[in-house]
């Protein structure tokens, strides 16, 4: 489709991914291993399902694997959320991944819903 390195949405869930595992690798206390290394992984899966579906020829494709960036981007707020509320991490990063989280939502549904709109274009014939 694209290459991946261009799109914006790739870049700011990159970004959203660094930052995470910066917060996370300050993180202690009891059990935190675990959730660390949730928060990790949910906020690596973002960029890399879009990676990912950026090699696929059709847009349904992609489309599809920018759904798995969504379902990880979301874990990855549960995750946050659960750590703050813990107080594993502090208020200053949740508000700031939080707002990363959302950013890279919007960008997401944004791209997949022009998926698919060029999706049905393509297959009616319109557009």
């Amino acid at each position: 489709m694209a290459d991946f390195r261009k799109l914006r949405v790739w870049q700011a869930a990159h970004r959203l991914a660094i930052d995470t595992d910066r917060i996370a690798a300050r993180m202690r206390g009891v059990g935190s291993a675990t959730l660390r290394d949730q928060l990790i992984r949910a906020a690596m899966s973002v960029p890399t399902n879009i990676v990912e579906g950026s090699a696929h020829e059709s847009a349904r494709e992609f489309a599809r694997f920018l759904r798995y960036s969504l379902a990880s981007v979301t874990e990855l707020e549960g995750h946050a959320q659960l750590a703050r509320d813990l107080g594993m991490m502090t208020e200053v990063e949740f508000s700031g991944l939080s707002a990363s989280v959302v950013d890279v939502r919007k960008m997401l549904h944004g791209l997949v819903k022009r998926l698919n709109t060029r999706d049905r274009q393509r297959v009616t014939g319109t557009g």
